[in-house]
């Protein structure tokens, strides 16, 4: 995608979408889009920041490690940039569903995640896209 400019790379990991790759990932997203909406799955939204006490609540918020990207509000609350969204899906299931007789239920969603993951070489750790 670089080579066929489609993106550029801004730092490790971080890219720029160029207009011809954002084309591309719309039309690949819009087909991913209609195959899960003929499966009869339901199309979310879900936030990039996630509050903190859904993480600790799964137990994830010690088990994530450094990948998990942390900060603070001016409030001085915890929150996440989300690397995966079960611990807001499983909150949303949890607030929505009333009845069994709601189900099944077969949600997705197509967005952005945050990692700070990184590439095992030999015994060390190297950021991944470095």
């Amino acid at each position: 995608m670089l080579r066929a400019g489609m993106i550029r790379k801004l730092a490790s990991g971080l890219y720029t979408w160029l207009p011809t790759g954002v084309r591309v990932l719309k039309k690949v997203e819009n087909i991913v889009r209609e195959e899960m909406n003929n499966a009869g799955a339901i199309e979310v939204s879900m936030p990039v920041v996630q509050p903190a006490d859904l993480w600790q609540e799964s137990g994830r918020w010690e088990q994530y490690g450094p990948e998990l990207l942390r900060f603070v509000d001016r409030g001085e609350r915890p929150f996440v940039l989300g690397p995966t969204h079960e611990e807001v899906i499983t909150d949303l299931i949890r607030n929505e569903l009333s009845s069994y007789k709601q189900l099944p239920l077969n949600f997705y969603q197509i967005q952005t995640k945050f990692r700070d993951e990184c590439v095992r070489v030999s015994a060390s750790c190297v950021p991944a896209n470095s």
